[in-house]
């Protein structure tokens, strides 16, 4: 038996959400890269026509809208089209297959998600869930291991989560009703969906990140699984080293002001850690800030190293 050195991998999804601009994708990629590294046969999932990811990962793509595309030994990406999404479901509930190519050509499903409120958040993460299923919608599929999702920043990810429970109890029967049920079951399921959320250490993500925490015990009876605080900025500075620095007259001004404001932010972001630290319901990651103004291939790479690091010495 495959011997898993992390335990937040041991799940069959992966939800990774938080607010905008703190490094989301960046944090959902580095996972896919360490899962997949464990031979874990890993499919990472963008929604809202994104396609960062492969990218991201250094692979050059073309793949088309939908497609499950390899980028690595063990690694697949996709982006979930809701619509797409839909014609694969109901290809599996409509018979004749005629009647399936009327609807499509209709514009029947694009009118049933623009129609129905959270149709589009409940096909995609329906699809996220499906990836994972032994029995996929397309019958020459195979599932994987694990599915990770890049979901919606904050309020519109704990939508997206909580859509299945809401047309679970509108609909009430039916294979709409069935499938919401089974995807509640899957994300009230603390051992097989993992909820992570992605902060940086200024006052506005540190406190989403708390309300999520809070709202997903509230409106899903969970909470998250892992905290990941993104780019901390360590200068081994003190206030008086900063002092003697600032009356040294050779050095560039400049570059003194730069120094003292880089100081500042560590300052304000040990504030912040220390905030998150106390209201944290689960465990917290802490990582680094990375030197590169932009995160590539490389970058990537060192974001999973450090957090493989992290996570194993937490299994």
């Amino acid at each position: 038996m495959r011997k898993q050195q992390h335990d937040i991998l041991n799940c069959e999804l992966i939800a990774v959400t938080g607010k905008g601009g703190v490094g989301k994708t960046t944090i959902a990629a580095a996972l896919a890269l360490v899962a997949s590294a464990e031979k874990k046969q890993t499919i990472v999932c963008e929604v809202s026509g994104q396609r960062r990811i492969p990218a991201l990962i250094g692979h050059p793509t073309a793949g088309a809208p939908g497609s499950e595309e390899q980028l690595a030994r063990d690694l697949w990406a996709t982006t979930i089209d809701p619509e797409l999404a839909l014609v694969e479901w109901a290809g599996k509930l409509i018979r004749p297959r005629a009647l399936l190519d009327l609807a499509v050509r209709s514009n029947s499903f694009a009118g049933f998600i623009n129609a129905a409120p959270g149709g589009r958040e409940l096909l995609t993460i329906t699809k996220a869930a499906e990836l994972s299923r032994d029995e996929r919608w397309d019958d020459d599929a195979d599932g994987y291991e694990l599915v990770i999702l890049d979901a919606p920043a904050s309020g519109h990810g704990l939508a997206m989560l909580k859509t299945p429970t809401t047309f679970a109890q509108i609909a009430r029967v039916g294979p709409i009703a069935n499938q919401a049920r089974d995807v509640e079951e899957l994300l009230a399921d603390d051992q097989r969906c993992k909820v992570v959320l992605v902060s940086t250490l200024e006052e506005t993500p540190v406190n989403e990140t708390l309300e999520l925490q809070a709202a997903l015990a509230a409106q899903m009876g969970r909470g998250a699984d892992l905290i990941v605080a993104n780019g901390l900025i360590e200068d081994g500075l003190d206030g008086g080293e900063l002092s003697e620095l600032e009356t040294v007259s050779v050095i560039d001004p400049i570059a003194v002001a730069a120094i003292a404001s880089r100081h500042s932010r560590s300052l304000l972001q040990q504030d912040q850690l220390r905030r998150l630290r106390s209201g944290a319901q689960c465990p917290l990651i802490v990582l680094p800030a990375i030197t590169s103004h932009a995160v590539g291939p490389d970058e990537l790479q060192q974001v999973a190293g450090l957090l493989a690091a992290a996570l194993a010495q937490r299994s």
